[in-house]
């Protein structure tokens, strides 16, 4: 596993472990039309089916995998390389980047180490990244070609890839603090002893209530910096 880091920082408080999409942006605006539409197309043409198996693969293997790539390559034995290029390969990605005003400032308001987590590939994160000027607050970039373990792909959820990353980013898991969109990643790392924070802001439909295995839940990166003011997760 080869990660894009800088050098650990040793900074007090936790370390906080951000999903990209729909959690440090919002992904659902334009992103993740695009993106879907895109892996259909390639789906349809790569395996010479129609749009309804491709959606229906593109939507099984994600809930599966947590990444549709990773069961494209499973049983169907695609680029993945290819596949990442093509379906995260915009013509205007600046026009389709949407985030919270101020996202900089709560970013830099929260004590502690900050790392990206992502299921995307490592130069869209890091466009998108840029994009909202904030590439440079996080120590590093964990995307899915860093989750490679041999010639095998995984992504998140998979236990083991985190410890991996984890050990090898020097991070205890009792330290980490996880802020994602996705309830089944929260659900896995939380019985790492990983702490939880699910941010519903930017789903699609709106969500209530909290799980048991969800710390804390919260609309908004601004509503999660106002409630740590004074105490801890």
């Amino acid at each position: 596993m080869t990660l894009s880091r800088r050098r650990p920082v040793k900074t007090p408080g936790p370390v906080w472990l951000f999903d990209l999409d729909n959690t440090l942006h919002h992904a659902s605006y334009r992103i993740f039309p695009a993106i879907n539409h895109g892996m259909t197309q390639y789906i349809m043409s790569r395996l010479n089916v129609d749009i309804d198996e491709a959606n229906r693969l593109r939507t099984g293997y994600t809930q599966r995998y947590g990444a549709a790539l990773v069961g494209l390559m499973k049983h169907h034995q695609i680029d993945g390389d290819d596949f990442l290029r093509v379906v995260h390969t915009f013509a205007d990605l600046p026009s389709m980047v949407r985030a919270e005003r101020g996202l900089k400032r709560m970013l830099h308001a929260l004590p502690g180490r900050k790392i990206v987590i992502t299921n995307g590939p490592s130069i869209y994160a890091r466009e998108v990244m840029a994009e909202l000027g904030i590439e440079r607050m996080f120590e590093r970039v964990i995307a899915i070609e860093d989750m490679r373990q041999g010639k095998r792909w995984r992504s998140k959820p998979d236990p083991a890839m985190l410890r991996r990353a984890m050990r090898q980013a020097h991070v205890r898991l009792r330290d980490a603090i996880l802020v994602e969109d996705t309830r089944g990643h929260l659900k896995s790392y939380r019985r790492l002893g990983i702490r939880t924070v699910w941010i519903v802001g930017h789903l699609p439909v709106m969500r209530t209530g909290r799980p048991h295995y969800v710390d804390r839940t919260v609309q908004s990166l601004r509503a999660l910096t106002l409630g740590l003011r004074g105490r801890a997760l």
